[in-house]
């Protein structure tokens, strides 16, 4: 059982005690953090808190995670491009279209079912028996480098470097149309889209904070620009919203840009 002891900030002061946990355990899922809830592991100032309760500066929050509970992960043996590895952390480049871990529609050919067979007992359990090792996600059809923790040591000081910004994350895009501007920041708080609930949108309302910093690396013809995108949150969509916010939609995404991509994407 992990046990937390946290007194409220003054920017806390006002806000949903559920929005402030999610941001603040920023490797726990928003369901995870609504379970906690439910189960009466949260109390503030001594007795059991509702998501809903509005934090004052000064409030204490005694938060007790329970330990994972193991299940059948089927292992798989799923070829994985390992780039580094040493006895804290495993870098692994996930290509796109591997799902990061088990969810509803995709139990199997993911990612966490790969770790599983090439480093069952080699995982930290932090963050659930669905997400063994798993610290940070990107999007399916998205490919990048994540870092998979062996320990749990190594699980908190990493989320704890996600949660203070101390660690760089870039990303590499090309994007519809030209950005008049050389770099430029999207400052818009993301959550789900009230229009069709399987899309994130900017969501002044019920969103979360959400900063992505972009710089321009070139430009082709007016019609496309090569960006380096830089977080300082890290939200479900965030570069995909964010930029289709600014009208600059992410090649190929058909989701959050146009319906049909004009390149074959491989």
């Amino acid at each position: 059982m992990e046990e937390y002891n946290i007194e409220a900030s003054g920017d806390w002061a006002g806000k949903r005690i559920d929005k402030v946990l999610s941001g603040y355990f920023s490797d726990y899922s928003r369901s995870f953090i609504k379970k906690l809830f439910d189960d009466g592991y949260i109390q503030v100032n001594g007795k059991a808190s509702k998501p809903s309760y509005s934090v004052r500066t000064g409030d204490i929050f005694d938060i007790s995670v329970p330990d994972p509970v193991s299940i059948d992960i089927e292992p798989e043996n799923i070829p994985l491009d390992i780039i580094y590895e040493d006895d804290d952390v495993i870098l692994v480049n996930k290509p796109k279209g591997m799902v990061v871990h088990p969810a509803p529609g995709h139990y199997s050919g993911t990612l966490v079912n790969g770790l599983m067979y090439h480093f069952k007992d080699s995982l930290s359990g932090i963050n659930g028996e669905f997400r063994p090792g798993i610290v940070h996600r990107i999007d399916m059809d998205t490919t990048g480098v994540l870092v998979v923790c062996k320990n749990d040591n190594a699980h908190r000081s990493l989320s704890e470097q996600l949660h203070e910004h101390s660690i760089t994350r870039k990303y590499y895009a090309i994007v519809h149309g030209n950005i008049a501007q050389d770099d430029g920041t999207v400052d818009a708080p993301i959550g789900r889209s009230p229009k069709d609930r399987k899309k994130m949108a900017i969501n002044t309302r019920n969103g979360r904070h959400a900063v992505t910093h972009y710089r321009v690396l070139e430009r082709f013809g007016g019609k496309y620009t090569f960006i380096e995108c830089q977080l300082e949150t890290g939200r479900t969509h965030q570069i995909r919203v964010h930029m289709a916010s600014i009208g600059h939609p992410i090649l190929g995404d058909e989701v959050y840009g146009p319906k049909k991509c004009p390149f074959k994407l491989q």
